[in-house]
């Protein structure tokens, strides 16, 4: 249930209009609750302040928390466009649910709100000295609250959008995906331990990628229709006629009649993929920015460079031992649910790079000296899908490089690469 719950409240976070609508509530909640002041005894220990100096104050703030806001409003829609245009579309939803930005927007448009509430209010003689004290408090604490804002917010929206702050946002966000991954590699459910797909197949209704399973869901139908259920189709699959989601049978392996409903609602299908359960989805954005970097009208190897290094840092991430204590255990007994592939992940972050960037030589030989790296780990999957990619990546630079040289030093980092044994160091072998 946690887990539904913040699934849905990270996708209300990425929606623009909600927490401004929550904060113009909030502000006339507060405009209200001012006037409780005066049923406390404390008018003598108040320092009087003015009708006139409280109402200056407030046009003040009416007048240009609209235009702040205005002037907020364009400059996101910017940072959004700029985001898209130079990193990738698959992006967006990152850079809307930014915080601070979020948050700016939203003192903006509540102090205006608030303002504009408590005038209506001071005009039409709502409030007395006691509350009129109250309310001028609160119109100086949020005037203070709105300069600070404002000065972050103009530091953050210079960073907004640019494309070193996008692959920041997108690796930080598969990072988590990757942690959350690692501490339930079965979504919950129990392994697949080499089980082969069997059973009665079980279809989606409806067309889109699948952005959550609900394995509790599916457990409870299972062990009231006497079901074993066998995931077929993780998040991040399309699904469409003709894609399996799921696979059933009897407790006995036996064929039972069953209604399939139940299971095809239990997968979250939207139009598009999400970054909270979907770890792979992460790396393809990753390699998105990259390929667009590469291209001749960008131009920028760089940034490339640079998502290869984050490559490596979720790549030694992902095979980092969990904790007992911070792994989920296996609930629902079931429900049986694959692990993501190794090999699947590299061919999401890798397959990209190593096309657009196989007549780059800085490219491709950073992109061996990372299969190095890798391959040091201690992981027998990582080893073997190091092994296919550096040879695809050496294959893509012997077809694209023209220079002699430069091929025989993407030769000599491939076969150190695949040479690299699990814990070995060679120092000098490789320059950084």
């Amino acid at each position: 249930m946690g887990d539904r719950l913040s699934f849905y409240i990270r996708r209300i976070r990425e929606r623009l209009w909600v927490r401004p609508l929550a904060t113009c509530v909030l502000s006339v909640v507060i405009v209200f609750l001012a006037k409780l002041a005066d049923r406390q005894d404390i008018g003598r220990y108040v320092v009087l302040i003015t009708h006139d100096s409280v109402e200056k104050l407030l046009t003040i703030i009416s007048s240009s928390m609209l235009v702040i806001a205005t002037f907020a409003v364009g400059s996101m829609v910017a940072a959004y466009a700029s985001a898209s245009r130079t990193a990738t579309p698959r992006s967006f939803s990152l850079i809307i649910s930014d915080d601070l930005s979020q948050n700016a927007l939203s003192t903006y448009i509540g102090a205006f709100i608030f303002s504009i509430v408590a005038l209506i209010g001071l005009k039409n003689g709502y409030y007395d000295k006691v509350s009129r004290f109250t309310l001028f408090v609160i119109t100086v604490l949020i005037l203070a609250m709105v300069i600070v804002t404002f000065v972050r917010w103009v530091d953050c929206i210079a960073r907004l959008g640019r494309i070193t702050n996008t692959v920041e946002k997108v690796e930080a966000v598969t990072i988590k995906a990757l942690r959350r991954r690692r501490r339930m590699p079965n979504l919950r459910g129990i392994p697949a331990e080499g089980l082969q797909h069997r059973g009665q197949a079980v279809y989606g209704e409806s067309i889109g990628y699948v952005q959550r399973i609900e394995i509790s869901a599916l457990q409870t139908h299972a062990e009231s229709a006497g079901l074993r259920i066998q995931v077929a189709a993780l998040p991040g699959t399309f699904a469409a006629p003709g894609r399996v989601l799921a696979y059933v049978v009897g407790d006995q392996g036996a064929q039972v009649d069953f209604d399939p409903a139940p299971v095809a609602q239990a997968f979250v299908i939207g139009a598009h993929r999400e970054f909270d359960e979907d770890p792979r989805f992460g790396l393809v954005v990753l390699s998105e920015i990259a390929s667009r970097a590469l291209s001749p009208a960008v131009n920028d190897p760089g940034t490339a460079i640079g998502i290869i290094g984050s490559f490596v840092r979720l790549f030694a991430l992902w095979v980092e031992p969990v904790d007992d204590d911070d792994r989920d255990d296996s609930e629902c007994d079931r429900v049986v649910v694959p692990e993501i592939s190794v090999q699947d992940m590299f061919d999401d972050a890798f397959t990209a790079i190593a096309r657009e960037g196989a007549g780059t030589i800085e490219v491709a030989s950073r992109l061996q000296k990372a299969f190095a790296s890798l391959s040091s780990l201690d992981d027998a999957a990582m080893r073997d899908a190091v092994t296919l990619h550096a040879r695809r990546a050496l294959a893509r630079s012997e077809l694209a490089l023209a220079l002699p040289d430069d091929l025989e030093e993407i030769r000599r980092l491939a076969t150190f690469a695949l040479s690299v044994q699990p814990g070995e160091v060679k120092e000098g072998v490789i320059s950084p």
